[in-house]
C-alpha cells in the first residue's frame, strides 16, 4: 500500500525540496495498537474516553518527530549551493533542536551553532537549519547528531572547515535518573580550518557575542 498524506503541509519548494508531514496509514495502525496495549500494562483503560484517541495521537506524533529518516540532507544543501568567492566564516547561531533520545525515548532540546568556511561555494543560509532538523528528527543520541552535521556540511560543500557547537537539556536527566533539572550538555564538532584554535577560538566567540 502506498503512503497516503493524512495530514500535508508545505513550507518549501524550492527546486524539487518540500517539506511534507506525512502520515503512513498502515504503519500508524501498526503503532497505535501497540500503544494500546501499553496503556493497558500501565494500568490504564485504553476504551475510556480519554484514551480512546490516544494510541493513534501518540502514533501520529511519533512519526512527525521522527520524519528525518524520510528527509536526504545532502539534497538540502544541494538544492542551493552557488558558487561564490568569499572565504570568511559563515555562522549561523541559535538553531533550534528539537529530538528524541533513543534510550528513552525522552525528548532533548536545545540550541545549535553552525560555522563554516566556504571554498568556492555557499549555500543558502536557511539549508543549515534544515539540516539539522533532518538529522534531530530522528532517535537520536546528543554526540551523533553533533558529528552527523558535522559530516554532512563537509561532504556536501567541501569547505575549508565545519565548526559545530550542539547545547541541549535531555528530559531522561531531568524526569528520571538523577533528575538534575539544570544540566545542559555541550558536544562540538570540529574539521579542517578548525583544528586551528585561532579560528576556533574566533568561532566561539561569534556564538558567545550578543547584539544588543
Amino acid at each position: 500500500m502506498k503512503e497516503h498524506d493524512l495530514n500535508y503541509s508545505t513550507e518549501d519548494n524550492e527546486k524539487g525540496y518540500e517539506k511534507i508531514e506525512r502520515y503512513n496509514p498502515l504503519k500508524i495502525e501498526r503503532i497505535a495498537s501497540h500503544y494500546a496495549e501499553i496503556l493497558a500494562d500501565l494500568g490504564e483503560d485504553p476504551t475510556r474516553e480519554g484514551l480512546l484517541k490516544t494510541p493513534e495521537r501518540v502514533a501520529k506524533s511519533l512519526q512527525f518527530l521522527t520524519h528525518g529518516y524520510d528527509i536526504k540532507p545532502e539534497e538540502i544543501l544541494r538544492s542551493a549551493m552557488f558558487k561564490e568567492e568569499y572565504s570568511q566564516m559563515v555562522v549561523v547561531k541559535d538553531i533550534e533542536v528539537y529530538s528524541m533520545c533513543e534510550h528513552h525515548l525522552l525528548p532533548f532540546f536545545g540550541k545549535a551553532h553552525i560555522a563554516y568556511i566556504p571554498n568556492g561555494h555557499i549555500v543558502g543560509l536557511s539549508k543549515i537549519p534544515r539540516v539539522v532538523e533532518a538529522y534531530s528528527r530522528r532517535l537520536q543520541v546528543q554526540e551523533r547528531l553533533t558529528n552527523e552535521i558535522r559530516d554532512c556540511i563537509q561532504k556536501t560543500l567541501a569547505p575549508l572547515g565545519v565548526a559545530v557547537v550542539i547545547e541541549c537539556r535531555h528530559l531522561c536527566m531531568s524526569m528520571r535518573g538523577i533528575q538534575k533539572q539544570n544540566s545542559v550538555t555541550t558536544t562540538s564538532a570540529f574539521t579542517g580550518a578548525f583544528a586551528n584554535e585561532r579560528t576556533r577560538s574566533e568561532f566561539l566567540k561569534l556564538i558567545t557575542a550578543s547584539l544588543d
